[in-house]
């Protein structure tokens, strides 16, 4: 009778632990989230794109709400034009698609849509969007109700990192409602997987902290705990969710293309090193001259150094007609700049958003023979192919703004050789070795992920799983004596 019992016992307790473990995974299955395709197949044929960009773009659509990290010159341009018009064709053309670009880009898009007989119509504010296709700048979002648009782009998505925290917060939240978002920009900056976070937190994939907390920890080469490094067991699935809403591409090889046509200009760079002087050693207190550390020397040294910079800017400019781009950091290079370069016209931060448009269209157009102004004003997104040779005034820390800088010009199309010379000091330190190391990354970061990217777009993908660490318990726990409850 008492064996009886306790098998009686023994049968309540796996009824009870099975009843358990099925609860709790019901549980952990109502964790494991999924992000469902928002878009739609489309048949259509665009003769204006080329296989590659075709593919991109259906693709894309499939998607509903994907992120385009395209280097430049391979049409994203094209591409956004074209899935705001497919957009549009599929909710109906009494609807409204939107473009937001910096103010100069949005120019060249209405242009460049018109090649293929796309209307683009720039707008300021609510009242002046029609059924189609609008384009206004970042500026002028605020006056924009964005529950009234079937979808949006964000041409140079890079804003979503380089904006600050509030034109972060504000363009995720007030996109949540959009049903059709596409992001476009070139391949991020490697030493800030942030900007992926914040693309897929856009797009409503998952959140910058849900990324944080699946794929880093914290920590950085010197164990700073205020930086988040990647994972190193968690390196291929980064890379294996990022491509599953994002697709980056440097060349149309990345994705089984011939790159026929697609081949970038050899780039001539030079580097032009101010040696340091008895006084600047002496003003450091030591018999010979040390690098800049921190950025409050780098600038003390850049201002030491301002005249002789300038006056070997000038003289290479200056020595033939050709066109220049003349990048500067600081305000008084550009004004010294523009004072002793011949044809040299300046584009400051202070300038009307027209005067600055005006400004770098009469460049693009050749009207301008030198454009003095800053990377942050006219290094994203501007295409002055026409041009050829550039001169960096100062060294930049900024590896995202020196290679966009220089992508201005050494775009697929260009037929010479891109030229450019960097002009810097002894006191400048290690900022050029820096460059060239986060170039290394860059290339480095592409390469992990180009043969996932190229497989994963080539599949007919319908849904995104949100990548949560799943746990599948089988074996039963067991439970010291002493925890168990008398009864």
């Amino acid at each position: 009778m008492v064996s009886l019992c306790r098998a009686g016992c023994d049968v309540t307790k796996q009824s009870k632990h099975d009843a358990d473990l099925a609860a709790y995974r019901e549980l952990i299955a109502a964790k494991s989230r999924y992000d469902y395709a928002a878009g739609f197949d489309c048949n259509a044929q665009w003769p204006h794109l080329f296989q590659f960009q075709s593919d991109i773009v259906r693709w894309g659509l499939r998607r509903g709400r994907a992120a385009f990290f395209e280097d430049t010159g391979l049409g994203k341009t094209r591409q956004q034009v074209t899935i705001g018009n497919e957009v549009l064709a599929h909710v109906g053309n009494e609807s409204s698609f939107l473009i937001a670009a910096p103010l100069v880009v949005a120019r060249q898009t209405i242009e460049e849509a018109k090649t293929f007989g796309v209307d683009v119509r720039y707008v300021r504010n609510q009242d002046e969007v029609r059924p189609g296709i609008s384009i206004t700048n970042y500026e002028r979002l605020d006056a924009f109700d964005m529950s009234r648009f079937a979808g949006i782009a964000l041409d140079e998505s890079s804003i979503l990192k380089n904006g600050d925290g509030k034109t972060r917060n504000r363009l995720i939240e007030s996109c949540q409602c959009v049903p059709y978002r596409a992001a476009f920009t070139a391949t991020p900056a490697p030493n800030d997987l942030d900007e992926l976070g914040n693309h897929a937190e856009w797009l409503g994939v998952m959140t910058l902290a849900e990324m944080r907390a699946m794929f880093f920890t914290h920590g950085g080469e010197n164990g700073e705990t205020q930086k988040w490094v990647l994972k190193g067991h968690a390196r291929q699935a980064f890379w294996h969710w990022v491509c599953q809403w994002a697709v980056m591409v440097r060349r149309p090889s990345d994705l089984g293309y011939s790159d026929d046509g697609y081949v970038l200009p050899p780039l001539d760079m030079r580097n032009h090193i101010i040696a340091a002087t008895a006084e600047q050693a002496k003003a450091q207190g030591k018999l010979f001259a040390e690098p800049a550390k921190g950025l409050t020397e780098q600038r003390k040294a850049k201002r030491a150094t301002l005249d002789e910079r300038i006056a070997m800017a000038a003289n290479l400019a200056n020595e033939t007609n050709e066109q220049f781009i003349v990048w500067c950091e600081l305000n008084p290079e550009a004004s010294a700049a523009t004072k002793l370069i011949n044809g040299a016209v300046e584009v400051k931060g202070n300038d009307s958003p027209e005067e600055k448009a005006d400004r770098l269209m009469a460049f693009a157009r050749g009207d301008i023979r030198v454009l003095v102004t800053k990377p942050k004003i006219a290094a994203m997104g501007m295409n002055f192919q026409r041009s050829h040779r550039q001169i960096w005034v100062g060294a930049t820390d900024s590896w995202e703004k020196f290679y966009q800088g220089i992508r201005r010009q050494q775009r697929f199309g260009q037929q010479n050789t891109v030229r450019v010379d960097v002009i810097s000091s002894e006191l400048d330190g290690i900022v050029l070795g820096n460059l060239q190391r986060k170039q290394a990354d860059a290339d480095k970061m592409a390469d992990e992920i180009s043969a996932v990217t190229m497989q994963y777009v080539r599949a007919n993908v319908k849904s995104v799983s949100r990548n949560v660490s799943i746990y599948n318990p089988t074996k039963p726990m067991m439970i010291p004596s002493w925890l168990v409850s008398q009864p």
